[in-house]
Protein backbone atom coordinates (compact mmCIF):
# COMPACT_ATOMS: atom_id res chain seq x y z
CA UNK A 1 0.00 0.00 0.00
CA UNK A 2 1.58 3.56 -0.84
CA UNK A 3 0.52 5.75 1.83
CA UNK A 4 -0.77 9.30 1.21
CA UNK A 5 1.82 10.71 2.89
CA UNK A 6 4.31 9.00 0.40
CA UNK A 7 2.92 10.58 -2.70
CA UNK A 8 2.18 14.34 -3.12
CA UNK A 9 -0.21 12.87 -6.12
CA UNK A 10 -2.51 11.09 -3.63
CA UNK A 11 -1.67 13.72 -1.14
CA UNK A 12 -3.09 16.94 -3.29
CA UNK A 13 -6.18 14.62 -4.23
CA UNK A 14 -7.34 13.86 -0.76
CA UNK A 15 -6.97 17.71 0.47
CA UNK A 16 -8.72 18.59 -2.84
CA UNK A 17 -11.31 15.71 -1.99
CA UNK A 18 -12.06 16.32 0.86
CA UNK A 19 -12.47 20.26 0.73
CA UNK A 20 -14.90 19.61 -2.30
CA UNK A 21 -16.79 16.72 0.07
CA UNK A 22 -16.78 18.89 2.85
CA UNK A 23 -18.44 22.13 0.67
CA UNK A 24 -21.12 19.89 -1.12
CA UNK A 25 -22.34 18.78 1.96
CA UNK A 26 -22.88 21.85 4.32
CA UNK A 27 -24.13 23.37 0.53
CA UNK A 28 -26.59 20.67 -0.31
CA UNK A 29 -26.83 17.37 1.04
CA UNK A 30 -26.91 18.59 4.58
CA UNK A 31 -29.64 21.24 3.54
CA UNK A 32 -31.41 18.40 1.93
CA UNK A 33 -31.11 16.37 5.04
CA UNK A 34 -32.07 19.31 7.47
CA UNK A 35 -35.09 19.97 5.49
CA UNK A 36 -36.77 16.60 6.62
CA UNK A 37 -37.54 14.89 9.83
CA UNK A 38 -34.86 13.68 11.46
CA UNK A 39 -36.33 10.11 11.64
CA UNK A 40 -36.99 10.11 7.82
CA UNK A 41 -33.31 11.53 6.66
CA UNK A 42 -31.81 8.82 8.99
CA UNK A 43 -33.33 6.31 7.42
CA UNK A 44 -33.08 7.59 4.00
CA UNK A 45 -29.33 8.20 4.48
CA UNK A 46 -29.25 4.18 5.12
CA UNK A 47 -31.03 3.56 1.86
CA UNK A 48 -28.71 5.57 0.07
CA UNK A 49 -25.25 3.98 1.34
CA UNK A 50 -26.69 0.91 1.01
CA UNK A 51 -27.50 1.36 -2.23
CA UNK A 52 -24.15 3.04 -3.14
CA UNK A 53 -22.25 -0.10 -1.59
CA UNK A 54 -23.45 -1.79 -4.78
CA UNK A 55 -22.05 0.29 -7.17
CA UNK A 56 -18.15 -0.77 -6.92
CA UNK A 57 -16.58 2.10 -9.06
CA UNK A 58 -18.42 4.49 -6.81
CA UNK A 59 -16.82 2.72 -4.27
CA UNK A 60 -13.24 2.68 -5.96
CA UNK A 61 -13.96 6.34 -6.25
CA UNK A 62 -14.76 7.15 -2.93
CA UNK A 63 -11.50 5.42 -1.68
CA UNK A 64 -9.36 7.01 -4.01
CA UNK A 65 -10.54 10.28 -2.87
CA UNK A 66 -11.69 10.49 0.36
CA UNK A 67 -9.15 7.75 2.37
CA UNK A 68 -6.16 9.55 3.99
CA UNK A 69 -3.33 6.98 5.11
CA UNK A 70 -0.48 7.53 7.17
CA UNK A 71 1.82 4.75 9.11
CA UNK A 72 1.97 6.87 12.31
CA UNK A 73 -1.85 6.70 12.84
CA UNK A 74 -1.54 2.86 12.89
CA UNK A 75 -1.80 0.82 16.13
CA UNK A 76 -2.45 -2.90 17.33
CA UNK A 77 -5.09 -2.96 20.07
CA UNK A 78 -5.84 -5.69 21.79
CA UNK A 79 -4.13 -8.08 19.31
CA UNK A 80 -6.23 -6.32 16.51
CA UNK A 81 -4.30 -3.91 13.94
CA UNK A 82 -6.09 -0.75 13.21
CA UNK A 83 -5.04 1.25 9.87
CA UNK A 84 -6.51 4.09 12.16
CA UNK A 85 -7.87 4.64 15.52
CA UNK A 86 -11.38 6.11 14.17
CA UNK A 87 -14.34 4.07 14.37
CA UNK A 88 -18.29 4.30 13.89
CA UNK A 89 -20.08 3.83 17.04
CA UNK A 90 -22.96 1.72 17.48
CA UNK A 91 -26.46 3.21 17.13
CA UNK A 92 -26.26 4.59 13.50
CA UNK A 93 -25.75 1.64 11.44
CA UNK A 94 -27.95 -0.72 13.50
CA UNK A 95 -28.87 -3.72 10.81
CA UNK A 96 -25.15 -3.57 9.24
CA UNK A 97 -25.89 -1.67 5.96
CA UNK A 98 -23.06 0.48 6.12
CA UNK A 99 -19.64 -0.91 6.23
CA UNK A 100 -18.73 -1.15 2.86
CA UNK A 101 -19.38 2.71 2.75
CA UNK A 102 -17.65 3.09 5.44
CA UNK A 103 -14.30 0.60 4.54
CA UNK A 104 -14.32 2.83 1.12
CA UNK A 105 -13.90 5.96 2.86
CA UNK A 106 -10.90 5.17 5.45
CA UNK A 107 -12.91 4.32 8.74
CA UNK A 108 -10.57 2.17 11.03
CA UNK A 109 -13.17 0.20 12.56
CA UNK A 110 -16.70 0.04 12.84
CA UNK A 111 -19.39 -0.84 15.42
CA UNK A 112 -22.78 -2.41 14.35
CA UNK A 113 -25.83 -2.40 16.40
CA UNK A 114 -26.51 -2.60 19.23
CA UNK A 115 -28.10 -6.14 18.08
CA UNK A 116 -30.14 -7.82 20.24
CA UNK A 117 -31.12 -11.79 20.60
CA UNK A 118 -34.87 -11.29 19.06
CA UNK A 119 -35.76 -8.67 16.33
CA UNK A 120 -37.01 -5.11 17.67
CA UNK A 121 -38.95 -2.78 16.79
CA UNK A 122 -37.67 -0.39 19.26
CA UNK A 123 -39.64 2.43 20.79
CA UNK A 124 -42.33 4.51 19.72
CA UNK A 125 -41.37 7.37 17.35
CA UNK A 126 -39.80 9.83 16.98
CA UNK A 127 -36.52 8.42 17.33
CA UNK A 128 -34.20 11.25 16.96
CA UNK A 129 -34.31 15.55 17.69
CA UNK A 130 -31.86 17.49 16.50
CA UNK A 131 -30.07 19.85 18.53
CA UNK A 132 -27.92 22.18 16.43
CA UNK A 133 -26.72 24.47 18.87
CA UNK A 134 -25.54 22.05 20.60
CA UNK A 135 -24.13 19.60 17.43
CA UNK A 136 -26.16 16.61 19.02
CA UNK A 137 -29.34 14.34 18.87
CA UNK A 138 -31.61 13.29 21.12
CA UNK A 139 -31.74 9.47 20.33
CA UNK A 140 -34.32 7.30 21.66
CA UNK A 141 -34.40 4.46 18.92
CA UNK A 142 -34.77 1.81 22.12
CA UNK A 143 -32.03 -0.42 20.20
CA UNK A 144 -34.03 -1.53 16.95
CA UNK A 145 -32.61 -3.64 15.17
CA UNK A 146 -32.98 -6.94 12.89
CA UNK A 147 -32.04 -9.59 15.40
CA UNK A 148 -28.68 -10.61 15.87
CA UNK A 149 -29.25 -13.98 14.00
CA UNK A 150 -29.68 -11.39 11.18
CA UNK A 151 -27.37 -8.86 12.00
CA UNK A 152 -24.22 -11.26 12.95
CA UNK A 153 -24.02 -13.03 9.85
CA UNK A 154 -23.81 -9.55 7.84
CA UNK A 155 -21.20 -8.73 10.29
CA UNK A 156 -19.15 -11.70 9.56
CA UNK A 157 -19.78 -10.91 5.83
CA UNK A 158 -18.37 -7.29 6.24
CA UNK A 159 -15.57 -8.90 8.31
CA UNK A 160 -14.20 -10.93 5.38
CA UNK A 161 -15.16 -8.60 2.79
CA UNK A 162 -13.93 -5.09 4.22
CA UNK A 163 -10.86 -4.16 2.38
CA UNK A 164 -8.63 -2.71 5.71
CA UNK A 165 -11.79 -1.64 8.20
CA UNK A 166 -12.06 -3.64 11.33
CA UNK A 167 -15.66 -4.72 12.61
CA UNK A 168 -17.10 -4.90 15.90
CA UNK A 169 -20.57 -6.01 16.52
CA UNK A 170 -22.18 -4.58 19.73
CA UNK A 171 -24.49 -6.56 21.78
CA UNK A 172 -27.43 -5.15 24.19
CA UNK A 173 -30.22 -7.28 25.78
CA UNK A 174 -33.61 -7.05 23.47
CA UNK A 175 -36.31 -3.99 24.81
CA UNK A 176 -39.46 -5.67 24.05
CA UNK A 177 -42.77 -6.72 26.63
CA UNK A 178 -40.87 -10.30 26.43
CA UNK A 179 -38.20 -8.92 28.85
CA UNK A 180 -38.34 -10.77 31.85
CA UNK A 181 -36.13 -11.01 35.36
CA UNK A 182 -32.59 -11.05 35.35
CA UNK A 183 -31.95 -14.51 34.61
CA UNK A 184 -34.11 -13.69 31.35
CA UNK A 185 -31.76 -10.61 30.46
CA UNK A 186 -28.38 -12.53 30.73
CA UNK A 187 -29.54 -15.09 28.36
CA UNK A 188 -30.52 -12.90 26.00
CA UNK A 189 -27.11 -11.72 26.19
CA UNK A 190 -25.42 -15.07 26.09
CA UNK A 191 -27.64 -15.72 22.84
CA UNK A 192 -26.20 -13.07 21.10
CA UNK A 193 -22.51 -13.95 22.05
CA UNK A 194 -22.98 -17.27 20.86
CA UNK A 195 -24.11 -16.35 17.84
CA UNK A 196 -21.21 -13.25 17.64
CA UNK A 197 -18.01 -16.23 18.16
CA UNK A 198 -15.52 -16.20 15.70
CA UNK A 199 -17.45 -14.07 13.69
CA UNK A 200 -16.09 -10.55 13.96
CA UNK A 201 -12.84 -8.33 14.87
CA UNK A 202 -14.52 -7.16 18.17
CA UNK A 203 -17.34 -7.38 20.62
CA UNK A 204 -19.15 -4.95 22.35
CA UNK A 205 -21.57 -6.00 25.60
CA UNK A 206 -23.76 -2.79 25.70
CA UNK A 207 -25.09 -2.85 29.18
CA UNK A 208 -26.03 1.29 29.20
CA UNK A 209 -28.33 1.79 26.62
CA UNK A 210 -30.66 4.66 28.42
CA UNK A 211 -33.80 4.04 26.21
CA UNK A 212 -34.93 0.26 27.37
CA UNK A 213 -38.02 -0.76 29.10
CA UNK A 214 -36.06 -3.25 31.05
CA UNK A 215 -33.47 -0.41 32.50
CA UNK A 216 -30.22 -1.07 33.11
CA UNK A 217 -30.10 -3.44 35.70
CA UNK A 218 -26.56 -4.64 34.63
CA UNK A 219 -25.05 -0.83 35.60
CA UNK A 220 -27.32 -0.46 38.61
CA UNK A 221 -25.91 -2.96 40.82
CA UNK A 222 -22.65 -4.14 40.30
CA UNK A 223 -23.66 -7.78 41.47
CA UNK A 224 -26.22 -7.68 38.65
CA UNK A 225 -23.21 -7.36 36.26
CA UNK A 226 -20.89 -9.87 38.28
CA UNK A 227 -23.64 -12.75 37.23
CA UNK A 228 -24.07 -11.36 33.61
CA UNK A 229 -19.77 -11.83 32.89
CA UNK A 230 -20.15 -15.03 34.93
CA UNK A 231 -22.46 -16.50 32.57
CA UNK A 232 -20.38 -14.88 29.55
CA UNK A 233 -16.86 -16.51 30.44
CA UNK A 234 -18.61 -19.51 29.69
CA UNK A 235 -18.90 -18.82 26.15
CA UNK A 236 -15.16 -19.49 24.37
CA UNK A 237 -14.22 -16.99 22.04
CA UNK A 238 -11.25 -15.18 20.59
CA UNK A 239 -12.52 -12.15 20.10
CA UNK A 240 -11.59 -9.22 22.49
CA UNK A 241 -14.18 -7.87 24.31
CA UNK A 242 -15.35 -4.30 25.24
CA UNK A 243 -17.70 -3.26 27.54
CA UNK A 244 -19.92 0.25 26.95
CA UNK A 245 -20.66 1.76 29.73
CA UNK A 246 -22.82 5.20 31.02
CA UNK A 247 -21.44 8.41 31.39
CA UNK A 248 -23.25 9.73 34.01
CA UNK A 249 -22.48 7.55 37.42
CA UNK A 250 -19.99 9.22 40.18
CA UNK A 251 -16.48 7.81 40.28
CA UNK A 252 -17.37 5.59 43.32
CA UNK A 253 -20.40 3.81 41.11
CA UNK A 254 -17.86 3.60 38.08
CA UNK A 255 -15.32 1.87 39.92
CA UNK A 256 -17.92 -0.29 41.45
CA UNK A 257 -18.79 -1.38 37.84
CA UNK A 258 -14.57 -1.49 36.59
CA UNK A 259 -13.75 -3.70 39.51
CA UNK A 260 -15.99 -6.19 38.29
CA UNK A 261 -15.17 -6.29 34.79
CA UNK A 262 -12.00 -6.47 36.06
CA UNK A 263 -12.34 -9.49 37.43
CA UNK A 264 -13.50 -11.32 33.60
CA UNK A 265 -12.42 -11.85 30.36
CA UNK A 266 -12.97 -8.23 29.66
CA UNK A 267 -10.21 -6.55 27.54
CA UNK A 268 -11.73 -2.93 26.99
CA UNK A 269 -14.36 -0.37 28.17
CA UNK A 270 -16.16 1.87 25.70
CA UNK A 271 -16.65 5.18 27.47
CA UNK A 272 -19.33 6.06 27.06
CA UNK A 273 -23.09 5.84 25.95
CA UNK A 274 -25.13 8.91 25.99
CA UNK A 275 -25.62 12.14 28.06
CA UNK A 276 -28.68 11.83 30.54
CA UNK A 277 -27.76 15.18 32.40
CA UNK A 278 -29.70 17.89 30.67
CA UNK A 279 -28.30 20.90 33.26
CA UNK A 280 -28.50 23.95 31.54
CA UNK A 281 -29.27 22.83 27.82
CA UNK A 282 -32.40 24.35 26.09
CA UNK A 283 -34.06 20.22 25.53
CA UNK A 284 -37.89 20.26 25.34
CA UNK A 285 -38.85 18.08 28.22
CA UNK A 286 -41.21 15.99 25.46
CA UNK A 287 -37.91 15.44 23.57
CA UNK A 288 -37.12 11.87 25.20
CA UNK A 289 -33.72 10.11 25.37
CA UNK A 290 -29.89 10.98 25.29
CA UNK A 291 -27.91 13.22 24.11
CA UNK A 292 -25.10 12.33 22.14
CA UNK A 293 -22.44 14.47 20.36
CA UNK A 294 -21.88 17.92 22.17
CA UNK A 295 -22.65 17.54 25.15
CA UNK A 296 -20.72 13.93 26.20
CA UNK A 297 -17.78 16.10 25.35
CA UNK A 298 -16.03 17.34 28.44
CA UNK A 299 -17.61 14.77 31.28
CA UNK A 300 -16.42 11.94 28.75
CA UNK A 301 -13.16 13.18 28.39
CA UNK A 302 -12.61 13.85 32.07
CA UNK A 303 -13.97 10.14 32.68
CA UNK A 304 -11.22 8.40 30.52
CA UNK A 305 -8.50 10.09 32.32
CA UNK A 306 -10.22 9.41 35.43
CA UNK A 307 -10.49 5.37 34.08
CA UNK A 308 -7.05 5.44 32.25
CA UNK A 309 -5.42 6.37 35.80
CA UNK A 310 -6.83 4.06 37.76
CA UNK A 311 -7.16 1.04 35.82
CA UNK A 312 -4.76 1.92 32.82
CA UNK A 313 -2.98 -1.07 33.41
CA UNK A 314 -6.32 -3.39 32.82
CA UNK A 315 -8.39 -1.59 30.86
CA UNK A 316 -8.04 -0.24 26.69
CA UNK A 317 -10.19 2.42 26.18
CA UNK A 318 -12.51 3.56 23.45
CA UNK A 319 -13.57 7.11 23.59
CA UNK A 320 -16.53 8.04 22.74
CA UNK A 321 -18.25 11.28 22.91
CA UNK A 322 -18.00 14.79 21.25
CA UNK A 323 -15.69 14.26 18.48
CA UNK A 324 -15.78 16.74 15.59
CA UNK A 325 -12.05 17.65 15.64
CA UNK A 326 -9.18 16.87 15.34
CA UNK A 327 -7.72 18.51 18.40
CA UNK A 328 -11.18 16.50 20.27
CA UNK A 329 -9.46 12.94 19.13
CA UNK A 330 -6.16 13.92 20.17
CA UNK A 331 -7.62 14.91 23.66
CA UNK A 332 -8.94 11.96 24.32
CA UNK A 333 -5.78 10.24 23.16
CA UNK A 334 -3.86 12.22 25.61
CA UNK A 335 -6.44 11.19 28.15
CA UNK A 336 -5.78 7.28 27.93
CA UNK A 337 -8.25 6.35 24.77
CA UNK A 338 -6.23 3.40 22.57
CA UNK A 339 -9.47 3.96 20.04
CA UNK A 340 -11.79 6.80 19.12
CA UNK A 341 -15.55 6.52 17.93
CA UNK A 342 -18.44 8.98 17.07
CA UNK A 343 -21.39 9.38 15.07
CA UNK A 344 -22.76 12.97 15.08
CA UNK A 345 -19.96 14.78 13.47
CA UNK A 346 -21.20 12.57 10.39
CA UNK A 347 -24.43 14.28 10.64
CA UNK A 348 -23.40 17.85 11.27
CA UNK A 349 -19.66 18.24 9.32
CA UNK A 350 -20.62 15.38 6.85
CA UNK A 351 -18.66 12.22 5.91
CA UNK A 352 -14.94 13.53 4.74
CA UNK A 353 -14.66 14.45 8.32
CA UNK A 354 -13.62 11.05 8.76
CA UNK A 355 -10.60 12.64 6.05
CA UNK A 356 -10.25 15.42 7.80
CA UNK A 357 -9.64 13.54 11.52
CA UNK A 358 -7.13 11.00 10.49
CA UNK A 359 -5.15 14.30 8.70
CA UNK A 360 -5.22 16.56 11.42
CA UNK A 361 -4.37 13.88 14.04
CA UNK A 362 -1.71 12.74 12.33
CA UNK A 363 -0.29 16.62 12.33
CA UNK A 364 -1.26 16.84 15.67
CA UNK A 365 1.33 13.37 16.77
CA UNK A 366 4.01 14.47 14.65
CA UNK A 367 4.42 18.18 15.89
CA UNK A 368 4.57 16.40 19.65
CA UNK A 369 7.51 14.80 18.56
CA UNK A 370 5.21 11.27 18.10
CA UNK A 371 5.97 8.17 16.28
CA UNK A 372 2.37 6.39 16.66
CA UNK A 373 -1.08 6.85 18.35
CA UNK A 374 0.08 4.40 21.57
CA UNK A 375 2.85 6.96 22.24
CA UNK A 376 0.49 9.65 22.98
CA UNK A 377 -2.04 7.63 24.79
CA UNK A 378 -2.08 8.87 28.33
CA UNK A 379 0.42 11.43 28.38
CA UNK A 380 -1.71 13.91 30.03
CA UNK A 381 -2.35 11.98 32.89
CA UNK A 382 -0.83 11.98 35.83
CA UNK A 383 -0.19 8.98 37.42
Amino acid sequence: MTYTTESPAKDAINRASTGLFAFGYQKIAKKAFFAMKPDYAHASMIDFCRQAARVRPLMWMLREMLDYTDPILESTVMGVPFLNPFGLTAGLDKDCDLPVVLDAAGFGFETIGSTTSRPCAGNPRPWFHRLPQYRSMVVHAGLANDGSEKVIRRAEKAWTQCETMRVSVSLARTNDRLCGDLDEGIEDYCTSMRRAVGRTDMIEINVSCPNTMAGEPFTDDPANLDLLFDALDEIDRSQPVLVKLPLNKSWKEMSALLDVLAAHDVQAVSLSNLQKDRTGLDVPESWKGGLSGGPCRDENDRLIAQVYKEYGDRFIISGIGGVFTPEDAYRKIRNGASLIQFVSSLMYLGPQNIAVLKRGLAELLRRDGFSSVTEAVGVDVDM
